[in-house]
């Protein structure tokens, strides 16, 4: 009898050191990855403040896996470095509007964070430059942004936005369009106040119809003689300085188009120079000629002048004022994306520090001649 009551108690004790052993085994295996939920999206937190009416209105926008990739509301932004350089378009000492480069910490939310850089006393002041001030009225708030597939940016503003003077007006929402649609995917830029779709601003009524867009100009200049039935506004740019700070204003007027080149009429009345009215530069010898028509292939735009453009002919250099006069108002037409310059009899041109020009030219190319 006790030799059974052993046997059954040693069967007992091998019993549950396989047990234990099973055990031990389940603990020590490492537990596997969990997926998320198949519909788990990302959530674009600006696009929550535009209200339910905000998001209808901009259903075809980003989701949030996009523009975590992309940045705020497909708006690209580089988030490889500490600071990006981005262009505002702040009022300088004579009441235009003009681009400053200036460099901003990285982020996803570049648009914000340039609507709020224009902001009276907001981040920007200790940023401006010698002369410039902010635009957008003290205490404006950024209450949303979002960008619709068709390229129109539908920026909520507070209340606090209508506190500007009616002669600033214009001024207000041409800053706002030009420094939004520096983006390459924003187009126009839609206003609402307090999630309010505005098709006038508020404070002197001027139309702004569902969107506002570079086509609707800024600075704008009365033309002077010039058949509004046969004429295109165009805008044009013009060295300007104060206190060595130089820079370059946007000025918006008509120009005639009797012919069809509209290339022809703009180079034309860049060696016309700047009205009296305004306090820029004209950069052009009153001898220069453009020689032959505008040739536009592939997005470049060849332009052949006389040697009077020259700064020195003897070494064919041609005045850096000269050529961003030149490159800067042409490719704001929608079809030019550079330009070459060419002159009689000369074989290679090259900027006031030696260096050739050995391919055509774009805006890019003088960016960093604005940075601070």
């Amino acid at each position: 009898m006790r030799k059974q009551i052993i046997w059954i108690f040693s069967l007992l004790m091998m019993f549950m050191l396989v047990l234990t052993g099973c055990f031990k085994g389940e603990q020590t295996d490492k537990p596997e990855d969990i997926d998320p939920p198949v519909d788990s999206e990302g959530v674009d937190s600006e696009d929550d403040e535009l209200g339910d009416e905000g998001n209808n209105e901009a259903g075809d926008g980003k989701d949030g896996d996009e523009n975590e990739a992309e940045g705020e509301n497909g708006v690209e932004s580089d988030m490889s470095s500490e600071t990006v350089a981005r262009q505002l378009f702040l009022v300088d000492v004579n009441g235009q509007l003009a681009s400053q480069t200036i460099e901003l910490p990285a982020t996803k939310e570049a648009a914000t964070q340039v609507l709020e850089h224009l902001v009276v006393g907001g981040p920007v002041t200790s940023m401006l430059p010698n002369g410039f001030q902010a635009v957008l009225p003290e205490g404006t708030e950024i209450l949303g942004l979002n960008l619709k597939e068709d390229g129109t940016m539908i920026v909520d503003v507070s209340n606090e936005f209508e506190n500007y003077e009616a002669d600033d007006e214009l001024t207000v929402i041409q800053s706002m369009t030009y420094t939004l649609t520096q983006f390459e995917n924003v187009e126009r830029i839609q206003l609402w106040i307090n999630g309010h779709p505005q098709d006038v601003m508020p404070v002197d009524g001027t139309p702004i119809g569902e969107s506002y867009s570079r086509a609707d100009g800024i600075n704008l200049v009365a033309s002077q003689g010039v058949d509004y039935m046969n004429s295109e506004a165009v805008t044009m740019y013009f060295p300007a300085e104060y206190n060595e700070n130089r820079y370059y204003v946007p000025v918006t007027q008509h120009i005639g188009t009797d012919d069809d080149n509209v290339f022809e009429a703009i180079v034309e009345s860049l060696l016309s120079g700047p009205t009296h009215s305004l306090n820029m530069t004209h950069v052009f010898n009153d001898q220069t000629l453009l020689l032959d028509e505008p040739k536009l292939e592939d997005g470049v735009l060849e332009l052949v002048f006389n040697q009077e453009i020259l700064k020195d002919a003897d070494k064919a250099v041609i005045s850096d004022e000269v050529m961003e006069t030149l490159v800067r108002t042409l490719t704001e037409q929608n079809q030019v994306e550079a330009v070459e310059v060419k002159v009689e009899d000369i074989e290679q041109l090259t900027n006031e520090n030696g260096e050739t020009y050995d391919e055509p030219i774009t805006a890019q190319n003088f960016m960093s001649a604005e940075k601070l």
